[in-house]
């Protein structure tokens, strides 16, 4: 279903969100946004987040910096920064507004003060909605999602929404499953009250694959 932008507000952004739906433009030009709600929905078990030898070798060596909400902007732009995007104009204003209403949140990853990585989404309830990721650098995103998980696990959220899976995230994890078993998640979490500020970004990357290991 396709509504002319002008219609479209944070706040029925959020309404669409906790109907399990989600809003996307054809490419960057298109001023139009449709909603979308897949037959078959990608998610990220919380406990099931998979960081394989490498990713640990590389988390364990170190040599870059993980930040929440430090450059919201910064991460918004790095995932529109691709020959074929969807987030257009007015896509970029909506989750702008979002995030200075505290709804919408970045996870950085930088290496000598330039931001390398990182990824961006909506928590409600205790549901986190993953929108989009990018990556400058090898396995940059790989380790926004670590992070990302590993703080959404400890700060109680029940659900990790990618929308789709792609290979990248089925390497790390995420499963499919149906529209009905994706809603009903989806319900038991806005139920539920979870707050991504409510502890401290884990900065020891040596703790989240600790971590990790214990619980996948």
């Amino acid at each position: 279903m396709t509504l002319p932008s002008l219609q479209i507000t944070p706040d029925l952004l959020l309404k669409a969100y906790s109907a399990g739906v989600f809003p996307m433009s054809e490419h960057r030009d298109d001023p139009e946004i449709f909603w979308v709600d897949p037959r078959r929905r990608g998610i990220l078990p919380l406990n099931g987040f998979h960081i394989s030898r490498s990713l640990a070798r590389r988390m364990r060596r170190g040599g870059y910096t993980v930040t929440l909400n430090a450059d919201f902007s910064g991460v918004l732009d790095g995932c529109a920064d691709r020959p074929d995007t969807w987030i257009n104009c007015e896509i970029r204003r909506l989750y702008l507004d979002l995030h200075a209403l505290g709804h919408a949140h970045s996870i950085e990853v930088s290496k000598d003060g330039v931001l390398i990585g990182g990824v961006y989404g909506v928590a409600l309830g205790a549901a986190f909605f993953g929108e989009s990721m990018f990556s400058r650098r090898t396995d940059a995103s790989k380790l926004a999602l670590a992070h990302l998980t590993d703080h959404l696990r400890r700060c109680g959220f029940t659900l990790f929404d990618t929308q789709f899976i792609t290979p990248h995230l089925a390497s790390l994890g995420g499963v499919e499953i149906s529209r009905s078993e994706y809603h009903e998640l989806l319900s038991k979490a806005l139920e539920k009250t979870a707050s991504i500020t409510s502890r401290p970004l884990e900065n020891d990357p040596h703790s989240v694959v600790q971590r990790n290991t214990q619980t996948s």
